[in-house]
């Protein structure tokens, strides 16, 4: 791929920029709002410098990777593109308008990607001429330095395109899995109970949201809680994504939203980038002590590591990726300290499945149904 284009220049498009420049690939970015592309590459020109500065590349390499980079005025300029990424607002209509403009510029030989992190690529890839040329190529946040890279086929793909991707991938530097086309995909279907579970137990005044980041992080060795981690996401986002995998699982209480993440989007409460979510960011703010309770720590561990595991399983079950690109997926994609399915085997399945069977008769509730497959295994 000797021209890739990127259309989006927010953080994630102009952080694939970035990849693909720095793998000596020409990029053409370009974004609907044009001032947003000279903001972006001014901003990668600092992060170029500070990475010089560091060592960690050398001028000539910073310089490269710039030069390799150049501005889009206009869709069309993405015309000579071997590669178009679309790292776009996750909304299909806006999406599929900018898929199917793009489509009449570019060449019959030229792949189309989308970076969608939640929207089903087969629904996306259906309005296409040739959807045999649509793919998802799902990056996480910082592109530049999180690994993990999903690549997602829809059903309409081209046999070979998902292996030619994920090798393209590798050339990149990157770390691929190859997903299947259902919502979430891999990591962020997986990874729901790290939120859903948490926002229920401060919901129901179990704890407190640092006491649930604190019992993650000393018993689970996560490097940063439910809480912290959605402050950093952004509140809004990850709400939205918990929507819309909701909704696409046709409302599966599994995948239910949480009320009170839902009113911290309405307030605009949305963590870091607000300077107020679950923490405060402000200048002089101190962060909240956690009331240490070692029981309680465990309670809240236990139930967020099995509600994982469990979908981890059902993932496996399912055949939504095989059992190497699982494990893979959450240690690069959200830094997981270890796999899931290993995680099970260290616990004990059976105490899993004890300790969902128990929330189950507790609540009622289908959201803490097992997997068959965990029952089995």
């Amino acid at each position: 791929m000797n021209i890739v284009g990127i259309i989006g220049a927010g953080t994630m498009g102009v952080g694939i920029a970035q990849v693909a420049a720095t793998a000596g690939c020409k990029v053409v970015l370009f974004d609907a709002n044009a001032p947003q592309i000279d903001k972006a590459l001014s901003g990668l020109e600092k992060t170029l410098e500070k990475l010089a500065e560091k060592g960690k590349i050398s001028r000539e390499k910073a310089s490269e990777i710039r030069n390799n980079i150049v501005k889009g005025e206009a869709l069309q300029d993405l015309k000579d593109s071997d590669l178009v990424i679309e790292a776009i607002i996750e909304n299909k209509e806006i999406k599929t308008k900018v898929f199917t403009e793009l489509e009449t510029y570019v060449s019959e030989s030229c792949i189309i990607g989308s970076n969608t992190s939640s929207i089903s690529i087969t629904s996306l890839g259906a309005e296409l001429k040739k959807p045999e040329r649509f793919i998802g190529i799902h990056f996480f946040n910082p592109a530049p330095l999180m690994p993990l890279v999903e690549v997602i086929p829809s059903l309409l793909t081209e046999k070979t395109l998902a292996e030619k991707l994920y090798n393209l991938m590798k050339e990149w530097g990157k770390t691929p899995v190859i997903a299947k086309d259902i919502p979430g995909f891999i990591v962020n279907r997986i990874a729901r109970p790290y939120y859903g579970e948490a926002l229920r137990i401060v919901e129901e005044n179990i704890a407190k949201p640092e006491q649930v980041d604190e019992a993650m992080k000393t018993l689970g060795n996560f490097k940063m809680g439910p809480f912290e981690l959605m402050d950093l996401i952004g509140v809004d986002v990850n709400f939205a994504v918990t929507t819309t995998v909701y909704k696409d699982y046709f409302y599966d209480p599994k995948y239910k939203p949480s009320l009170l993440q839902q009113r911290m989007s309405e307030a605009k409460l949305h963590g870091r980038k607000t300077g107020k979510g679950f923490y405060d960011y402000s200048e002089n703010a101190v962060k909240p002590e956690a009331q240490k309770n070692e029981a309680l720590y465990q309670q809240i561990f236990l139930r967020i590591i099995s509600m994982l595991i469990n979908e981890a399983v059902e993932a496996k079950r399912l055949g939504v990726a095989n059992d190497e690109d699982i494990e893979l997926a959450m240690q690069k994609g959200v830094n997981y300290p270890k796999g899931l399915l290993e995680w099970g085997q260290e616990i004990g399945y059976s105490k899993i499945s004890e300790t969902l069977q128990s929330l189950y008769e507790e609540y009622q509730e289908e959201r803490y149904r097992q997997s068959p497959l965990l029952r089995k295994i």
